[in-house]
């Protein structure tokens, strides 16, 4: 019973999926809408009490969890936690099953994890995803992979669910080197559009109409258009220390992999600052 239980949904597939939170919520949710059981377990009992979750299936354990699974997709803050949940899901996942990483960390543990997998007959994906909770509501997020392309193919359906783009890097780990370059990147602007703004406030210009006007000519970016949408007051502190962690890990990442040059550090000074000043930017607009 329980196998065909396991194997009566559209795809075919059963995924699991740890980590409920702003984002891994309405992916979860976007996944179990485009067909795909979904199994859940999480650590904490207040993260299941939501509307949402009575459409998945409650797991009492991480191991029932991931034995019932094809694809355990995780979506949690920490490398940490990545690998102490991997350590529960490797021995008890059947053969064959494909554990994904969604969250952001170094390539080195996205190398890491897919030889511990392979020990286990398990494959893994390192594939983080770029467009915050606002694209994962609307499913247009931009899914970064690193790994087999032929595991990627037998799950892209999944990724498809909430993905407006699904991405293939390399191997193992470029999936997590091109979110870094990404996240530096977007820092990099947003230290830049501080300063923009900082003058424009200076003048005593309007500010949100000076916004506006980026938005439309030639100096649009995305960077741009999430200050004052996903980047507001009550969000910007959070997005701050999620910002200095990114370049934490960027910076981490890139001399593991023998990079230390002068354009490194500058450019981590500089996307650190982009973040801690963006709650200060966000204040500017309404």
């Amino acid at each position: 019973m329980e196998e065909e239980f396991m194997t009566s949904n559209a795809h075919g597939l059963v995924v699991g999926f740890i980590g409920l939170g702003d984002q891994g919520l309405p992916m979860a949710t976007a996944i179990g809408e485009a067909g795909f059981a979904v199994h859940t377990w999480a650590r904490r009992p207040t993260s299941l009490e939501v509307a949402e979750v009575a459409a998945f299936t409650v797991a009492p354990s991480v191991e029932v969890l991931a034995r019932a699974a094809d694809v355990v997709a995780l979506c949690v803050s920490t490398d940490e936690a990545v690998l102490a949940l991997a350590e529960q899901i490797f021995p008890v996942m059947r053969p064959g099953g494909v554990l994904v990483n969604h969250g952001t960390g170094t390539p080195e543990t996205a190398r890491r994890l897919a030889r511990r997998g392979a020990g286990h007959g398990v494959a893994v994906l390192d594939a983080p995803v770029s467009g915050g909770r606002p694209g994962a509501k609307a499913r247009t997020l931009v899914t970064l992979v690193g790994g087999d392309v032929a595991v990627l193919d037998r799950v892209r359906p999944v990724f498809e669910s909430f993905s407006a783009h699904v991405l293939h890097l390399g191997p193992a780990g470029s999936g997590q080197q091109a979110k870094l370059f990404n996240n530096a990147l977007m820092l990099l602007n947003q230290n830049a559009i501080a300063d923009v703004l900082a003058l424009a406030a200076g003048t005593g210009a309007n500010v949100p109409a000076v916004v506006d006007a980026l938005r439309l000519g030639s100096a649009g970016s995305r960077a741009l258009e999430l200050v004052g949408t996903m980047i507001r007051p009550d969000t910007a502190e959070h997005l701050a220390e999620v910002g200095v962690l990114d370049m934490e890990l960027f910076d981490q990442a890139l001399r593991a992999d023998g990079v230390d040059t002068e354009i490194l550090d500058r450019v981590v000074a500089l996307g650190t600052d982009g973040a801690r000043r963006a709650p200060a930017t966000s204040r500017l607009l309404p």
